[in-house]
């Protein structure tokens, strides 16, 4: 049985849709892919980050300055 992403559950991203809501290249989430700071699925050649991963790692980023 296939079980399809529903909405109260979040989605699957693409690399590039995960730079574009950070406003970093497509690298860097690549490196963060990479290191395991950034949790994602490998899908073929790809990799899909789901949105709740993206805003846990941008809530425990936040750095106070000053």
């Amino acid at each position: 049985m296939i079980y399809m992403a529903r909405e109260d559950n979040g989605t699957f991203l693409t690399v590039a849709e995960v730079a574009e809501i950070m406003r970093v290249s497509k690298m860097t989430v690549y490196r963060l892919v990479h290191s395991g700071e950034l949790p994602a699925v490998r899908v073929g050649r790809s990799f899909r980050v789901h949105e709740k991963a993206v805003n846990e790692y941008l809530d425990s980023s936040f750095y106070e300055a000053g």
